[in-house]
């Protein structure tokens, strides 16, 4: 079968397709045909060798995938032949607070064991969840990091009707943080540097538009929306001082998730103001199986589909990449195998 690896160094141009054997399963195991992989960030940190620098090569990356089960070991019982299944991203942390073994980097699919991006792939019954019924598997491959981040910020955030959210930027995570803050009845605010992005999010039902490059001094913006008290929930999908900013629109008592590091990891803050606004600030990693089984619930029953910018062949996969690091993109990417 044909699969796609870091092969003789770290970097988009050393992605190259190889042929390996197709794997067979063990009694425990499930075999999957892969047929859709999304990009994540973190794919990228990846393979530009970021996030790991020690990384043993050749390696397969790809965090995120969903395809059909092929065949199943003897012992596997929450799978059979047919299923639509959507991979984990964080298999061992399965439900509850997250623990150090749990999500420990070298259990991550894509990140410290083999990702997606391959025909076929075995799994352990714990590295599968069954996919949305209303989803293809295009669109369920990008559930397992992008979605389950928006669902769980807006979900730690307690966001409810009537309350308003900030979003920063168009990529993955905040257009499925729109789409499901609308499905709660929540307002909206999303910033962005294109005006083309933004009737795009408009069309998805965002309340209040902020081109920041045209209007810099987007803060005061804010607060006009919000009558100068400020927002409820802002996903920090940026970092860096950017984090100072959305503390300052940040309603007293109101929440700020971070899951971004696009404008870098080191954030700094102003405690007098953390203590005025009684404001709570968390980090926080995508989620648990069970936070997946129950957003996939809940994709189901709204009927949400998410927003894929552009599809790719699995030949195409250097030109994917390339996509996803210029940020042009609005909602996913995603790569057809």
């Amino acid at each position: 079968m044909k699969a796609i690896a870091i092969q003789n160094g770290f970097g988009i141009h050393h992605l190259e397709s190889i042929e390996v054997p197709k794997p067979q399963p063990a009694t425990d195991e499930v075999l999957v045909k892969i047929q859709a992989v999304s990009l994540n960030y973190v794919d990228l940190m990846v393979v530009t060798g970021k996030l790991n620098p020690n990384l043993p090569l050749p390696f397969i990356p790809g965090a995120d995938g969903a395809g059909t089960v092929e065949q199943v070991g003897n012992d596997v019982t929450a799978f059979k032949p047919g299923d639509a299944v959507v991979t984990t991203f964080i298999p061992k942390w399965t439900s509850g607070e997250p623990t150090k073994q749990a999500v420990d980097y070298a259990t991550r699919q894509g990140v410290g064991s083999p990702g997606q991006l391959s025909e076929y792939k075995v799994f352990k019954v714990d590295r599968l969840t069954k996919a949305p019924a209303n989803l293809s598997a295009l669109e369920a491959c990008t559930l397992p990091v992008a979605g389950l981040t928006a669902w769980n910020a807006l979900h730690y955030a307690s966001v409810t009707a009537g309350e308003t959210v900030l979003l920063h930027g168009t990529g993955g995570v905040s257009i499925f943080a729109l789409q499901f803050a609308k499905a709660l009845g929540a307002h909206v605010i999303i910033t962005s540097s294109s005006d083309t992005k933004l009737r795009r999010a408009k069309d998805l039902g965002a309340d209040y538009l902020i081109n920041y490059h045209t209007t810099p001094n987007w803060e005061e913006t804010v607060l006009s929306f919000t009558d100068g008290v400020g927002v409820d929930a802002v996903l920090e999908t940026v970092g860096g001082k950017n984090l100072v900013r959305s503390l300052n629109v940040l309603r007293t008592g109101g929440s700020i998730s971070i899951m971004g590091l696009l404008g870098g990891s080191e954030m700094t803050i102003n405690a007098l103001s953390l203590m005025e606004r009684h404001a709570t600030i968390r980090g926080m990693e995508v989620g648990n199986t069970q936070d997946f089984q129950d957003m996939n619930q809940a994709i189901k029953q709204h009927d949400i589909h998410p927003v894929i910018d552009r599809t790719f062949t699995f030949d195409e996969v250097r030109a994917a990449f390339t996509d996803l690091e210029q940020g042009k993109h609005f909602g996913k990417i995603a790569i057809k195998i």
